[in-house]
């Protein structure tokens, strides 16, 4: 995998992957929703596997079958999270505005337009559990742990949240275990309610050296072990996205929160302004009942 200190931009004529449209006021009510925050994930590497045939199954859902590069509102978990639940997703590259699929009400907002979603609480689990969805959280990172007051302000957002440390970064199997317990969640609710299940991956995010065969854990984390981090998650989400389209559509976010650095113009991790780690891979889609 060649070394690149910035994630590549589109060439000229390249079909940028870009999500269609979504008029959220059709789907919200009528669809489940799934959001998956593939934590820590880079942009560079992200769309060197999907254009390489590395991830096959995150393939057949992306639009045009490429990841959209966008903008994370925060440089690591926490703040980019908590910008997501009040309706600020990555933002597009490129001057906006840029219309938002959900918003808090506010006067003056500019990315608010006819599609959007717009609720009147402080935070979209708050919202979507009065418009009659159960709320569920699969945590991953430290910040869903719920083993502390901080630990539990993200978790806390929703009915029910699950983290145990087989969910946790140390886990090499953590993002089966945590299917399984989407699995679950979805399993126990009664068929007629809506679902808004957040999951947070947490492969991706260091400790990562186990995901690759051989790897040295002396040498500790790489862009590589990063890379397939990614790819044992990719073998995995077919399972996620069948249980969440099991009982009717499901309109699904796939995105990063924030990428991180492996030693590029000398940086290493993130919460730190680098290039790196503000431009992430996005997707929105809808999983059909059967499709998987």
């Amino acid at each position: 995998m060649p070394d690149m200190t910035t994630p590549p931009s589109p060439e000229p004529g390249e079909r940028s992957g870009r999500s269609a449209p979504a008029d959220m006021n059709a789907v919200v009510g009528r669809h489940d929703l799934l959001m998956v925050t593939l934590d820590t994930l880079r942009y560079d590497v992200a769309a060197e596997l999907v254009a390489a045939g590395r991830l096959p199954n995150l393939a057949r859902v992306l639009p045009d079958g490429r990841w959209e590069r966008r903008h994370t509102p925060g440089s690591f978990t926490f703040a980019a999270h908590t910008a997501f639940l009040a309706g600020f997703l990555p933002t597009p590259v490129g001057q906006g505005p840029h219309p938002r699929l959900f918003a808090a009400r506010f006067g003056g907002s500019e990315s608010t337009a006819p599609h959007t979603w717009v609720f009147d609480d402080a935070d979209l689990p708050t919202a979507l559990a009065a418009a009659g969805y159960h709320t569920a959280c699969v945590g991953g990172v430290g910040f869903f742990d719920k083993r502390g007051a901080l630990g539990s302000v993200l978790p806390g957002m929703f009915a029910e949240s699950h983290w145990d440390p087989e969910l946790g970064v140390a886990s090499p199997t953590s993002f089966e275990a945590q299917v399984a317990c989407a699995e679950r969640v979805v399993g126990a609710l009664d068929s007629d309610r809506r679902l808004f299940l957040l999951v947070n991956v947490s492969a991706l995010h260091q400790p990562n050296w186990f995901h690759l065969a051989g790897a040295d854990p002396a040498a500790g984390d790489t862009r590589e072990t990063h890379a397939a981090a990614l790819e044992y998650v990719d073998r995995h989400i077919g399972r996620l996205f069948r249980a969440m389209s099991s009982r009717r559509p499901c309109f699904a976010i796939v995105t990063s929160d924030h990428g991180t650095a492996y030693g590029e113009d000398g940086y290493t991790g993130h919460r730190l302004g680098h290039e790196v780690v503000w431009t992430v891979p996005y997707a929105h889609f809808t999983l059909a009942p059967g499709e998987w």
